[in-house]
């Protein structure tokens, strides 16, 4: 097997995190906003129990056919049609949430906030965040009005700056995985690469609660 055929169209970033063992077999993995699964064909083959969400009915089923002819044996109702706002699986629920060039495509702040709030219900205590975004770190682009902007394309993206990513991170009580990495596109875009993991429960502090009620 060449190694197209093992990693498939993985972002380089995602396949970092599995060199360092952050995303690893066994693990319960959501892709949020899994597109055609360019980031699930190793992830699948190697074992990890997969969940997957995304808008687009043709792109969940193409992921569901995918985990069928690597004869994963998982179930068809992992791979499921809906919003990340609106994400249906039960809090504390998987080891890793990835969610890749998607989070740009928020219609304003409270939509960004909203989808980074469901991706972080559902992740265990001592479990990883990995976002690949949109940003304005080392390029300026057209205000569109709000957080939006006018990429090189035309297109308007939901784009956030370094302040924005490290509140985000102090409110969440987050632990920053690695330094923000931000790769720009000559003339283009700006994709910022923003990993965290959720602190473990102090369980010392939650025995004190419990004794108090």
């Amino acid at each position: 097997m060449d190694v197209q055929e093992q990693f498939g169209q993985i972002d380089i970033y995602v396949f970092d995190q599995i060199l360092r063992g952050n995303i690893a077999p066994g693990m319960r993995v959501l892709d949020a906003g899994c597109g055609y699964g360019r980031n699930l064909v190793h992830l699948l083959r190697e074992g990890c129990e997969i969940f997957a969400l995304d808008a687009s009915s043709e792109a969940v089923e193409h992921v569901r056919s995918l985990s069928a002819s690597l004869e994963t044996g998982l179930p068809a109702e992992n791979f499921q049609v809906g919003p990340i706002e609106q994400i249906p699986f039960p809090e504390s629920f998987v080891d890793v949430v990835i969610c890749n060039s998607v989070l740009h495509f928020a219609q304003d702040e409270d939509h960004f906030k909203k989808m980074l709030s469901e991706m972080w219900r559902v992740l265990r205590p001592g479990g990883m965040l990995f976002c690949r975004l949109g940003s304005r770190i080392g390029m300026d682009f057209e205000p569109a009005g709000g957080n939006r902007y006018v990429i090189g394309d035309g297109s308007v993206w939901f784009l956030v700056d370094e302040k924005m990513l490290l509140e985000r991170t102090a409110e969440m009580n987050a632990i920053l995985v690695d330094p923000l990495k931000t790769t720009i596109v000559q003339d283009y875009r700006c994709m910022t690469t923003w990993v965290l993991r959720k602190r473990r429960r102090d369980s010392r502090a939650e025995k004190r609660k419990e004794g108090s009620l």
